[in-house]
């Protein structure tokens, strides 16, 4: 009886493990989501947050080869509609969180900077640096509005495309482009290395949705991680890295 009863104690000793909540989000989204993870952590001890930031488009790809992923936050809408047409979220659970703007940025050390997409094509702006379109929300974002303007073809040889938009924040603050396409939040995020240029106008704006991945298993944990995001507390949270509030 004695045994048995110090194996009793013994197992209730030990702390139960901690839920593990895996959250993939966009990379512009890195410095705001550890910041609410933390915030998210401390009001729910048995819970611990594991962020994977990438591309949308990369991270849609990694949901989709099944990996274990409980929410999903993308920088645009038409990544997470192609989620929803899969049948990798839960449509019900998909909302906007956020809002951002999308910049032409220079390095510090650039002697004039660029006033309008136009002006990219003057012979000063050699190299300029940009999301890839067909899996970055930002290059994306820019694609489309070069395209509209009449410039994409003309831009062509001058363009060096990133694997994320960070990557392309990289490139600018590092001085290897001339210029380079980013949100206003990641120019935030490097203050002093990087300068704003001109803000690019994005017909219809630009907003983060996220959303339930279908085959979590903790939807009562994945859906209050949601709403922390939207509760007052992420919400300020967001606004501290410059984002806008939906």
């Amino acid at each position: 009886m004695n045994t048995l009863l110090s194996l009793v104690l013994m197992f209730a000793a030990i702390p139960a493990a901690a839920v593990e909540l895996t959250v993939s989000a966009a990379s512009s989204l890195t410095e705001s989501f550890r910041e609410i993870a933390a915030a998210y952590e401390a009001v729910n001890p048995d819970i611990r947050v594991d962020l994977n930031f990438a591309a949308s488009g990369v991270l849609l790809q990694q949901i989709a080869r099944g990996a274990p992923v409980d929410v999903f936050a993308s920088a645009d809408q038409a990544t997470m509609a192609l989620a929803a047409q899969r049948g990798l979220v839960v449509p019900a659970t998909r909302q906007i969180f956020a809002v951002n703007s999308l910049w032409v940025v220079v390095p510090p050390q650039a002697r004039g900077k660029p006033a309008s997409l136009v002006a990219l094509a003057e012979p000063g702006v050699r190299r300029i640096t940009i999301g890839n379109p067909d899996s970055v929300p930002a290059g994306r974002y820019a694609r489309e509005v070069l395209q509209q303007a009449g410039l994409w073809q003309a831009l062509q040889p001058r363009m060096i495309n990133t694997q994320n938009v960070r990557q392309s924040l990289d490139y600018v603050a590092r001085g290897e482009v001339d210029a380079g396409f980013v949100y206003a939040t990641d120019a935030q995020a490097m203050p002093g290395r990087v300068h704003r240029a001109f803000q690019v106008p994005v017909p219809g704006g630009i907003s983060y949705p996220l959303a339930m991945v279908r085959t979590t298993r903790s939807p009562a944990h994945a859906r209050a991680f949601m709403a922390f995001v939207r509760s007052a507390q992420g919400q300020a949270i967001l606004r501290r890295h410059g984002f806008g509030s939906p």
